[in-house]
């Protein structure tokens, strides 16, 4: 044993010489991970990442970081489902983030202030893409093709662009100003040639079409009415859900209103034009169901389509919602509708372990009402699809979009027949464009997944304060007339309140916890930003492998892993 004599001590530099990183067992590592909001948006916007923008206070950069993945903020924030939200590793500490309205204040801000997207006009020799429907899965593919420097070309059937976003979404939904403000700009990013009230089949083919771009998506959505009966009985004034509401929504009127109205469907068209009939005066507007109200707790494959918000709202504003209910049959007077009768229905699983809906015999009932609305689906319009469309929908491959008998066609949205929410078609129309992109280059398609999420437990919330979320105001149901704007706007500070909550999941908070805690100073603080997106390198040479810096890090952006 070597004695130090008192008063010994080290020069400067020879701590230098004990390269303590030999002792290590493991090393800590950087490792970005995808937080579960930008794992559970289908349009494949990062929110983790621009609310952190928005608590640095550059809203712009917040709102192109929006638009790199989404080109329509102030229309999904309103009327996105936010699977996000449900998703939020914030919602098990105390409440989600309102990551939604966070959305809707970005979007709405770059309308004020007409902020320009970060597209630069395509070469004159750029490749021409043709982009068939203007709904948002065919917006979002034009411009994300535009984005990648390619010209488009985009064909509309109707004579304004927007597909059921104009025509089905009710105006106290999605306010038309919102609307035209949004699409208009998109539309006048140089590069997309629009022609609207151009039909495929009649005015253009699909042959002419492919002969004339490079490239060809299909988003023509589903406008076709489904046939319904209720043991083969049909009344003489049967329209389907979509016919009526876009009717409704387009003239805001009724042309016969009946006192009471039966509904049957579960989706978000079910739900709007149960709300519609309430505002124009319907007394007793009935909603019939397979599922259950969705609600937290509710399995999601038992649950009603539409959103949760949506079915709440609809609920205080009157509508009698019959969950797990079927209809049995039809009780007509001559060809005029003056009842039904209903059966409760559940899931059961046969002897094989398939769940089938049975009804139970013994539970029916009569419901009274003048008038029946099925809106159980529609399907596409075949004309001018020349064998594209099998039973309403085209058959695509998942991920891309890319149709499975047709390689080098692509589509996306309502049309695809698995995605029927606007967010939805938005990331069909981003990942099909460059799936095109791909097929242009020559190469293969491989399968594509969501981001892997990083997990609450993996977070060490020890360095977070509780906070309430900011939530948005809304009208009070009494109030809801018309076609008012129920939901409002957060305003900025409590947006900033919302960016500041946000846990930072799976990425560097540059909060310089692993810089002061390392026993060994083998944390290294960079003046610029390191290859690996943080403000710390780690040196190996002294890094014993404690694990200090990993335990501490608040978002699990570090990671210990074998050495």
């Amino acid at each position: 044993m070597i004695e130090i004599p008192p008063g010994a001590y080290a020069r400067p530099g020879t701590s230098l010489d004990f390269k303590t990183g030999t002792w290590r067992v493991e090393r800590p590592v950087h490792d970005r991970r995808a937080a579960p909001c930008h794992a559970a948006c289908p349009a494949g916007e990062d929110a983790q990442a621009y609310l952190a923008k928005v608590e640095n206070g550059d809203l712009r950069g917040a709102w192109e970081t929006i638009v790199a993945a989404n080109p329509m903020p102030a229309i999904t924030g309103r009327v996105c489902h936010h699977p996000c939200e449900s998703a939020c590793n914030r919602g098990h500490y105390d409440e989600t983030i309102t990551i939604h309205g966070v959305e809707r204040f970005l979007g709405d801000e770059a309308l004020r202030e007409h902020w320009d997207y970060p597209v630069s006009a395509p070469a004159p020799d750029a490749p021409r893409m043709a982009v068939v429907g203007s709904g948002p899965a065919g917006l979002a593919a034009a411009y994300h093709l535009l984005r990648e420097g390619c010209r488009v070309t985009l064909i509309e059937a109707m004579p304004v662009a927007g597909g059921t976003m104009r025509t089905a979404i009710p105006h106290y939904r999605l306010p038309p100003a919102v609307l035209d403000q949004e699409l208009d700009r998109i539309l006048a990013l140089p590069g997309i040639d629009f022609r609207p009230a151009t039909l495929l089949g009649r005015d253009v083919s699909l042959q002419e079409l492919q002969s004339e771009h490079q490239g060809l998506f299909l988003g023509p959505g589903r406008r076709k009415g489904r046939e319904w009966s209720a043991d083969f009985a049909v009344p003489g004034d049967l329209h389907t859900g979509l016919q009526l509401l876009e009717t409704w929504v387009a003239e805001g009127t009724i042309p016969q209103q009946p006192k009471s109205v039966a509904i049957v469907g579960g989706g978000n068209t079910a739900v709007d034009l149960a709300r519609v009939l309430r505002r124009q005066g319907v007394e007793q507007v009935h909603l019939i169901s397979h599922q259950r109200i969705p609600a937290p707790g509710v399995p999601q494959d038992d649950a009603m389509r539409a959103t949760y918000r949506e079915v709440s709202q609809a609920i205080e504003e009157g509508v009698t919602i019959h969950e797990h209910r079927g209809v049995r049959r039809l009780i007509l007077r001559g060809e005029r509708v003056v009842g039904m009768e209903l059966v409760h229905m559940k899931k059961l699983a046969d002897a094989d372990g398939r769940l089938h809906r049975v009804a139970f015999e013994g539970t029916e009932v009569v419901l009274h009402v003048e008038h029946v609305i099925p809106a159980i689906g529609q399907d596409v319009d075949a004309l001018g699809f020349e064998g594209l469309v099998e039973r309403g929908q085209i058959r695509v491959e998942s991920w891309w979009g890319e149709l499975k008998k047709h390689p080098g066609v692509f589509s996306g949205g309502d049309a695809r027949g698995d995605h029927g929410t606007v967010s939805e078609a938005v990331g069909d129309g981003r990942r099909a464009a460059l799936g095109m992109l791909r097929r242009l280059a020559g190469q293969s398609l491989e399968p594509g997944a969501p981001p892997e999420p990083i997990p609450y437990g993996e977070l060490n919330i020890h360095y977070f304060e509780s906070a309430p979320a900011a939530h948005e105001p809304v009208l009070p149901a009494a109030q809801r007339l018309g076609n008012e704007e129920i939901e409002g706007g957060l305003d900025g500070r409590a947006v900033r309140h919302e960016a500041h909550r946000c846990l930072s999941c799976g990425d560097c908070l540059a909060c310089d916890n692993c810089w002061t805690l390392c026993p060994d100073q083998s944390v290294l603080k960079t003046r610029e930003v390191a290859i690996d997106g943080s403000n710390y390198v780690f040196d190996y040479d002294y890094c014993k492998g404690c694990g200090i810096c990993a335990h501490e890090c608040p978002t699990g952006y570090i990671r210990m892993i074998p050495d």
